[in-house]
């Protein structure tokens, strides 16, 4: 896969400045509870500029955008941390403080990443979890409900965000099984449940689905969403791409959409397609299987307009963490039950640049969707850093959290051997993560 130096430098520059709010979290509870900062560095490097706070802060501005500090204590020329009873420093503060200084950097990587969403939903529109109309032939259209509930469970599982509700129509269940869902009456309040029951249909394996109306670009059908089974099980497709012809005939004539219905199991089609501006010819081999009709549950689009729609956006801001959080650990227990491939759970910096080139490099998408989807990519790094800081690893701020909670628990700082002790597996730990993280961006690469 081509990435060209405008994706990577997207990605230089948003981790750097999600890594430098970071460490400023860290510097402003620093400053919030009178401790001593020595230095703020934001970005590596050689200095570019350099001045002096009035609080006796050395500040620098470096070359390279891949990361920042800020250090809490003065070192000798060996590079040793001078001890002093300096009640001022970190080091002599009371616990309590120090837990909440290191807290601060990950907790100002969600509030980030909540304002980035917040930016986004106010420039483009958002999601809610309220139900829009359903169409004839879907699951939903068939149930009692009204227009407007919100949705606020999917078989038993808590709905935070529209993130939730997705995950649920991907990932949650498969297709063929009925699911309850949970909608709140936005009169009443009263909570009820409706079933959706698909139905089935044996047909020819088409692969893929689209938006009914032709694009005018390209005057083909996008692409929205790609079955596993598509080619016999070796799907060239992905969500994205515009068909443009069927064995020769453009699906802008209907005998291009006939041709889909009327070749034989096992027989194939020649399948024109544009991606990223690029023309491509592929025979497609059909099968037949047995397909549901749609769920059905289409969502309302929120503005911000007013102060009540922008306090409704707000409050879709705030629950994208949770819903985060919420997938990630749901996900974690799709890979123990085998539903989810380990290698798809874990993204390093090949992954995260791939993802930001599909945006960045994409030529049939306009400034504006691709500025909207970078920001949501950099408000979901910002919240996922937080998680990842606070795991128990050197170099990470979880591994000072679990001190000083054993701090707090026993009484007295750990031995020096314990420390050393949990500095070594923490870094082996580390160590193993980012072979892991490179090896699933890798395998990810190859099989995509």
């Amino acid at each position: 896969m081509d990435i060209s130096f405008w994706s990577i430098l997207v990605v230089v520059l948003m981790l750097g400045i999600l890594v430098t709010v970071h460490e400023l979290g860290h510097l402003w509870a620093a400053l919030l509870l009178r401790i001593k900062a020595f230095e703020v560095s934001i970005f590596v490097g050689p200095k570019l500029i350099a001045w002096k706070s009035k609080s006796g802060i050395d500040f620098s501005l470096r070359a390279i955008p891949m990361g920042a500090y800020v250090r809490f204590s003065e070192f000798d020329e060996e590079g040793k941390v001078i001890e002093s009873e300096d009640s001022a420093l970190l080091i002599n503060q009371p616990r309590w403080k120090r837990l909440l200084v290191a807290l601060a950097g990950p907790i100002m990587n969600v509030l980030l990443g909540v304002i980035i969403m917040m930016v986004m939903f106010c420039t483009f529109g958002f999601a809610t979890t309220n139900i829009y109309k359903a169409y004839e032939g879907t699951q939903l259209y068939e149930c009692d409900y009204n227009e407007g509930d919100s949705i606020v469970a999917i078989n038993g599982e808590r709905v935070f965000s529209y993130l939730d509700i997705q995950y649920e129509l991907g990932n949650g269940q498969s297709q063929h099984d009925n699911m309850v869902v949970t909608l709140k009456d936005n009169e009443t309040n009263e909570q009820y449940d409706i079933t959706l029951t698909p139905e089935f249909t044996t047909k020819l394996l088409i692969g893929f689905s689209h938006y009914d109306d032709t694009d005018n670009k390209y005057n083909g059908w996008e692409i929205i969403s790609v079955e596993e089974n598509q080619n016999d099980g070796d799907p060239f497709l992905e969500i994205g791409d515009y068909i443009v012809a069927i064995d020769g005939i453009p699906v802008t004539d209907p005998e291009g959409v006939e041709r889909l219905n009327s070749t034989g199991e096992g027989s194939s089609v020649l399948i024109e397609y544009v991606r990223n501006g690029v023309t491509y010819e592929q025979e497609s081999v059909r099968s037949m299987m047995t397909y549901s009709n749609d769920r059905g549950i289409s969502l309302e689009a929120g503005k911000v307009k007013s102060f009540g729609s922008f306090f409704e956006a707000l409050k879709t801001a705030i629950s994208m963490p949770l819903s985060i959080f919420n997938i990630s650990f749901r996900s974690i227990g799709d890979v123990f039950e085998g539903h989810e491939e380990v290698y798809n759970m874990v993204s390093g910096p090949v992954g995260i640049t791939t993802a930001v080139s599909d945006v960045v490099d994409n030529v049939d998408h306009s400034v504006m969707s691709k500025l909207k989807n970078i920001l949501f990519l950099s408000s979901i790094i910002s919240i996922a850093l937080c998680f990842s800081n606070l795991l128990p690893i050197p170099g990470l701020d979880g591994i000072q959290i679990v001190m000083i909670v054993v701090e707090m628990i026993i009484g007295r700082p750990v031995s020096d051997n314990v420390e050393k002790l949990l500095t070594a597996v923490g870094f082996i730990v580390l160590i193993g993560l980012m072979i892991f993280a490179f090896a699933s961006d890798i395998i990810r690469i190859l099989i995509g």
